[in-house]
């Protein structure tokens, strides 16, 4: 997993595309349902590595699976109206 963040020189076209891409992602389901389903992915994730075995990667994905979890969160307070932060700082 690339923890690094890379700064991003924000554009009002790059933060409209990234809003067009969320709201795409969101149009099928509330982020609060994606929040929920990504955990039950990852649950089923783990109840899998019994089958599997060890996974030296688990500690990736398991924070991979967090960083999703906060950004639908982030999400979930922006749709109700909450302050967000205007940085543009990205990870790549």
């Amino acid at each position: 997993m690339n923890t690094k963040t890379h700064p991003i020189e924000c554009t009002d076209a790059m933060l409209l595309a990234y809003g067009r891409e969320v709201g795409k992602l969101l149009s099928s389901s509330s982020a609060e349902c994606w929040r929920d389903e990504l955990w039950t992915i990852f649950t089923g994730y783990i109840i899998s590595l019994k089958e599997q075995g060890p996974a030296p990667e688990l500690c990736d994905t398991y924070f991979s699976f967090k960083e999703l979890i906060a950004f639908f969160e982030n999400v979930e307070r922006i749709g109700r109206g909450e302050a967000v932060g205007t940085s543009c700082e990205t990870s790549l």
